[in-house]
């Protein structure tokens, strides 16, 4: 990480509870830096909403901190109640369909893979909780696409050409005709887009105001993702994802 980076967030830590108001004359004291080092750092902070000036003169300025840490604190807390609420439910379908479940979220144009509970199967995928993939890519990220408004679906399909995992150009009007199926049917499906050989299904989850904030993402071998077996997995994780909804408090009219 950039050096100035760190110095930048390091001002941050000086703001307590009991000191809300900083002069840049403290802050670089505090931080060991140059006046106008730390002057630098703070109007580049200042710039992206972290701190805001409260007070300046001739002589010295006041800094608080900014709502924009507010912003990502709630953020945050709303993604630990997420996983918290959803735990159960996921540890439930695992027990009930003994295939991995994942729970994904949109982040800054991306899907992250936030949570997981695995199978006890021996071949088991392997998907790393803070996996980060585009958001055309597997049955949850595409799930998510899917709810997004028009113009923000047609803004990111039209960020550079579409890339495979293995760097192959993906058909846009494929994608597109996908998403409208998502929207129809109410549930994403990939076949071998992340790990070959293997399938997912995503359901998604609504909060209290209706709107999706995660898909609830299963997978596993699509050998077993087929006939009987596969009408089964799809009913409890819809089921699930209904369950979590609930929790959530979306109410369903």
């Amino acid at each position: 990480m950039s050096q100035s980076v760190i110095k930048a967030l390091k001002l941050l830590d000086f703001f307590t509870e009991d000191i809300q108001e900083l002069t840049l004359r403290e802050l670089s004291i505090k931080a060991q830096l140059r006046k106008s080092t730390a002057y630098r750092l703070l109007a580049s902070l200042e710039d992206c909403g972290f701190v805001y000036k409260v007070k300046e003169t001739d002589y010295d300025s006041k800094y608080r901190l900014g709502l924009k840490l507010l912003e990502l604190g709630n953020l945050v807390l709303d993604q630990l109640d997420l996983k918290k609420i959803a735990k159960p439910y996921m540890e439930d379908l695992v027990g009930k369909i003994n295939e991995a479940v994942h729970l994904v979220i949109l982040h800054e144009n991306r899907a992250v893979y936030i949570d997981k509970v695995d199978s006890n199967r021996s071949l088991r995928l392997y998907t790393k909780v803070g996996k980060s993939t585009p958001l055309y890519i597997g049955s949850g990220p595409k799930l998510l696409l899917a709810h997004l408004p028009f113009k923000k679906q047609n803004y990111l399909l039209n960020q550079g050409p579409l890339l495979s995992l293995d760097g192959e150009t993906i058909d846009k009007k494929e994608i597109e005709k996908e998403l409208a199926e998502i929207n129809q049917q109410g549930f994403s499906v990939s076949i071998g887009e992340q790990d070959k050989d293997t399938t997912g299904i995503s359901y998604p989850i609504f909060d209290h105001q209706g709107i999706v904030v995660a898909a609830l993402a299963i997978s596993g071998l699509s050998s077993r993702f087929e006939g009987q077996q596969f009408e089964i997995i799809k009913k409890n994780s819809q089921e699930t994802a209904n369950r979590i909804s609930k929790a959530l408090g979306f109410i369903q009219i």
